[in-house]
């Protein structure tokens, strides 16, 4: 990202209070993870939690936690059914109400994640990220971001998302943090909410997915991108912007 002025608060105080708000939270929640982890258990048959590499600060990919909200049913050939098959109703009250992102907090404790933040997206998207919006990634990513509670979780453009993403890596401030922490909040119970993710996202749920629909990549690029996704997420490494996927 090119130079800018960055404030205090970004370089001292914003980790600081990642670590402690996130541990507050951890112990605070920590009744709710059980109960959460034991009805996962019983409903969803197996691990309540569930892992996906993301690309971190700088494309640097890390593990991030959730909670299932999906079962784990496959077909007679052993392949996982497509979400909407495997979504439960009591999946979509957790994501409805956010709880399948709270194992995040772990993440934020960690220093993978900050609590705001551009929100963590696929390897297999960002990949195909041009260098103008990879700006956007050069800061931890976010539990919540500006994108989050601008227009909706699954209403916003991919384009819309990356210009509010870009604007707030631009200048992170205190004040600005806390507006989009009290705007989440409201956000939630919003109707526009999304329960459902890739089922009932109003835009092209997935980038990579929206470039090729649009023409804007070839399938060529498309299947180039994605073998060199999965290779990333393999050697847990690092996405960077490459030419010949745009």
């Amino acid at each position: 990202m090119e130079k800018r002025k960055r404030t205090i608060y970004e370089i001292v105080f914003k980790r600081f209070f990642d670590i402690v708000l996130s541990f507050l939270a951890l112990i605070i929640l920590s009744p709710l993870f059980l109960i959460v982890s034991i009805l996962s258990l019983i409903i969803l048959k197996g691990n309540p939690f569930f892992s996906h590499y993301r690309p971190g600060k700088n494309g640097k990919v890390f593990k991030l936690y959730k909670f299932r909200s999906m079962t784990n049913k496959t077909d007679k050939d052993g392949n996982l059914l497509p979400d909407k098959d495997r979504i439960t109703k009591y999946g979509k009250i957790l994501r409805k109400l956010s709880i399948d992102e709270l194992p995040q907090l772990l993440n934020i404790l960690k220093g993978d994640m900050s609590i705001v933040g551009p929100r963590p997206r696929l390897v297999k998207d960002m990949i195909f990220y041009d260098e103008e919006v990879f700006k956007a990634y050069s800061v931890r990513p976010g539990l919540t971001g500006k994108s989050q509670v601008s227009g909706g979780r699954s209403e916003s453009s991919w384009e819309s998302i990356f210009e509010c993403d870009l604007a707030y890596a631009k200048k992170i401030t205190f004040w600005g943090d806390v507006k989009i922490l009290f705007q989440t909040v409201g956000a939630l119970f919003k109707s526009d909410s999304s329960a459902d993710g890739a089922t009932s996202s109003k835009r092209e749920y997935y980038y990579a997915d929206y470039l090729l629909k649009e023409n804007k990549i070839t399938k060529e690029q498309y299947d180039k991108g994605i073998l060199l996704a999965n290779e990333i997420i393999a050697n847990k490494g690092k996405v960077v912007y490459t030419e010949n996927l745009h």
